[in-house]
């Protein structure tokens, strides 16, 4: 890889031109990183909800033509000036989110949310110079979230790419770059929920069953599942959910129904849609004195949260997370580690894989509803 060092490098990019339209794969030329930037190819990437909201152009600012992508795994083929902890070489996992390890947020032990690097999702240009690292034929493309996955090469702020393990297989850890960290981190790290207790997790997509997962390794006893497709209860199973809830089943509130089949709720709850009403329910199905509820999923910009102080006199705690808690570079290494050491299924959120030609596919996947993850193959 060191001939192509310093030199703009062409290759294949999947490119949104405008919004909801098939990806066209396009020969993109890409510029040599400038400083605290790193150049890596890409082997693997994996479709993401939040890269078809975004391409879906849906409640926020449209930015076209962009390349999508944000879970992805790669090798480092060159730096920029005063990158000093990664070569050539290295194994790396790009995250939509950094850390500069120099802001109060990184200095603190209780946050993850980078002040350099916290995701923008309306930046699509690099911080250092504001100009992108794409073009086609002189026109810039946009970034999209810092990393951009879905061409062969990339260029990613070096605070946002985790060097991990070489021998861990990238087609497999590179979904833990986005949607699965989140799920596990937040039951892991912020529910925390004690040995044999009880967990209801609201939304059973990729992210719900991830929070699935970190409850299963924690050894909660009871994870009861909640959601409004009956499909994906036997699906559930695979992940520890071991009970079900589907609130259209119901003719009383779903909190109620947890209450009573918990003998007064749960001692922790996830909430992964994003729905407020989900969110007002997650917090008050948990048990006062100790229940802990978790915010994981993004809701509306208009949404509002509302329960009555009580349910927070009552001694429930209500907590939000943002990327499951973890600093990129700190700790996704470990996170790699618990896969490599057998206590973190993979493979089991990979339900569908595609050559790179192919990549509109797994936007079908995911749009039918059909995929957990769906990996792309760079390399065809």
């Amino acid at each position: 890889m060191a001939s192509t060092a310093g030199q703009v490098i062409r290759c294949k990019a999947a490119v949104a031109w405008e919004a909801g339209k098939p990806l066209v794969i396009e020969e993109v030329e890409v510029a040599p990183p400038q400083a605290n930037e790193v150049r890596l190819k890409i082997l693997f990437t994996s479709l993401c909800h939040t890269d078809v909201y975004f391409w879906e152009a849906k409640g926020q600012n449209p930015l076209f033509p962009r390349i999508y992508g944000h879970e992805a795994g790669g090798i480092v083929e060159s730096v920029g000036e005063g990158v000093t902890d990664l070569k050539p070489g290295d194994h790396v996992l790009p995250v939509f989110t950094g850390e500069c390890k120099e802001c109060a947020h990184c200095k603190s032990e209780e946050s993850n949310m980078c002040s350099l690097l916290r995701i923008n999702t309306d930046r699509g240009v690099m911080l250092n110079d504001g100009k992108s690292r794409f073009s086609i034929n002189g026109k810039p493309i946009y970034h999209f979230v810092g990393t951009s996955t879905f061409s062969e090469y990339t260029v990613v702020h070096v605070g946002c790419l985790a060097k991990i393990n070489p021998l861990a297989p990238l087609d497999k850890v590179c979904v833990l770059s986005c949607g699965i960290s989140t799920g596990l981190g937040a039951t892991l790290n912020v529910a925390k929920p004690p040995k044999d207790s009880s967990v209801a997790v609201f939304g059973l997509g990729a992210v719900g069953l991830a929070a699935a997962e970190g409850a299963r390794m924690a050894g909660a006893s009871r994870i009861i599942g909640v959601d409004l497709n009956s499909g994906r209860f036997e699906e559930a199973k695979k992940f520890g959910v071991n009970e079900f809830v589907n609130p259209k089943d119901h003719k009383k509130p779903v909190h109620e129904v947890i209450a009573e089949m918990t003998d007064g709720g749960v001692d922790r709850s996830v909430e992964c849609t994003g729905n407020v009403d989900a969110m007002i329910s997650a917090f008050e199905c948990v048990h006062d004195g100790w229940g802990v509820a978790v915010l994981v999923g993004v809701p509306h910009k208009d949404a509002v949260f509302k329960t009555h102080p009580v349910n927070l006199l009552n001694e429930r705690t209500l907590k939000g997370t943002f990327f499951g808690n973890y600093k990129p570079r700190t700790d996704l290494p470990s996170v790699v580690e618990k896969y490599m050491n057998k206590e973190l299924e993979l493979e089991k959120f990979i339900t569908h894989s595609v050559p790179f030609s192919e990549i509109n596919k797994a936007f079908e996947y995911m749009l039918k509803g059909e995929s957990l993850r769906c990996i792309i193959r760079m390399e065809e």
